[in-house]
């Protein structure tokens, strides 16, 4: 499907590539036809907020602290794990292989396919080189010297989700691109061509060397360029093969929506959840680790199971909370679940059936935290967080 131009803005002559393009033509008629889109934009289906009203001064004084700046950042190096040719150069014994590569960036090796979830190579997540969050840790591996990939996977287009150059250098690697609606408008447009873009919609599905690939719900919101409307989706994905299958939430807010995707598609070997860059200011489109935690179990039937992966923290600063906090809130919410948690260094693989990395090596280069997190069972966190939402929606 085709049809992109570049979105207009009113400094249309100083537009930069990163921006992206404006899905028109099928690829918008498509849209339009979305149960998602409403109104002229993509929607949640609940009342969603980006930001609660009166946050803004709070959050300013709250950045300029001097003593929460020092701890949004590690006081040493981050250690980053160099996979050698041997922990690559043999297929997983179990059929699926993890590694992340900090952030939402995770390479799944799974039923002889090669998955590369939210690349993002790029020392910032911005649209421009020169300002925006930077990376504190290098990369663990150079793209090209990544295996093979044979399937992108992005689940929205949010920068440090979505970066233009990692695309641009994957294009010519020959790998498909599968992407929630109006995202492949980008990727046209930054030259992957047509036919190696597959748009789904919630609940659409693809097939890939075996595999079988589908956007589901996730509850967050879209944007590149200057403010407009939520012209492009947002999805998690599950990925399905014929002896294992795994998750990826793409960024999003607690909503009864995991159960659902549970039940549907459940249960999961593996699962890579947000659980970084949450904020009281923002409650509705990022998770904590409680949350995470929580929707972990509702995609397993509420009991725990599988391997939880946290994503979504350390790699680039951007919320308030300590550098390393979000790491040590999902080790105490799974521990007190009684579920399996895999936290790997940057570039560690592993396979969720073998020995799973659980080192806190964090402590090693944080900052002291101290611990305000409450620690309830999980299933209060998730009534709480359902209660907040019905009230946001009675608004």
């Amino acid at each position: 499907m085709t049809g992109s131009r570049p979105r207009r803005t009113p400094l249309s002559a100083l537009r930069p590539a990163s921006f992206g393009a404006e899905p028109t033509g099928e690829r918008l008629a498509r849209m339009r036809r979305s149960p998602q889109f409403v109104d002229g934009q993509f929607r949640n289906p609940r009342q969603t907020r980006q930001l609660l009203r009166g946050a803004g001064l709070p959050m300013a004084r709250a950045q300029l602290s001097r003593e929460g700046r020092l701890r949004r950042a590690p006081v040493g190096r981050i250690p980053v794990h160099r996979p050698t040719a041997a922990e690559w150069g043999r297929p997983p014994a179990s059929g699926l292989r993890l590694t992340w590569m900090g952030h939402s960036s995770v390479l799944a090796e799974i039923d002889g396919q090669r998955v590369l979830f939210d690349p993002v190579w790029g020392e910032r997540c911005s649209p421009f080189s020169w300002i925006g969050p930077k990376r504190m840790h290098p990369v663990p591996v150079a793209l090209a010297d990544l295996p093979p990939v044979d399937v992108v996977v992005i689940s929205h287009d949010h920068y440090d989700h979505l970066d233009m150059s990692t695309i641009r250098s994957l294009t010519s690697t020959g790998a498909a691109f599968v992407v929630p609606l109006g995202v492949g408008a980008d990727l046209e447009f930054w030259g992957v061509p047509p036919a190696r873009i597959t748009e789904l919609d919630w609940h659409e599905s693809t097939s890939v060397g075996g595999l079988t690939l589908t956007a589901t719900p996730a509850q967050h919101f879209c944007g590149r360029g200057l403010r407009g409307p939520q012209h492009t989706l947002w999805a998690s994905w599950v990925v399905a093969g014929p002896e294992n299958r795994i998750y990826h939430s793409g960024d999003t807010g607690y909503f009864p929506g995991f159960a659902e995707i549970g039940a549907e598609h459940g249960p999961f070997d593996a699962t890579m959840i947000q659980i970084g860059a949450y904020s009281e200011f923002w409650p509705d489109i990022h998770m904590t680790p409680a949350q995470g935690t929580q929707a972990h179990l509702d995609l397993q039937g509420r009991t725990p199971h599988g391997v939880l992966m946290p994503i979504h923290w350390g790699t680039f600063n951007l919320a308030l909370h300590p550098w390393a906090e979000p790491a040590e809130w999902t080790k105490d919410a799974a521990d007190e679940a009684g579920q399996a948690v895999a936290l790997p260094r940057p570039g560690e693989p592993f396979e969720p059936t073998g020995k799973l990395p659980v080192e806190p090596w964090w402590r090693a280069v944080a900052a002291p935290i101290a611990r305000s997190w409450r620690r309830p069972q999980p299933l209060a966190v998730a009534q709480e967080v359902r209660s907040d939402l019905d009230l946001a929606s009675e608004k």
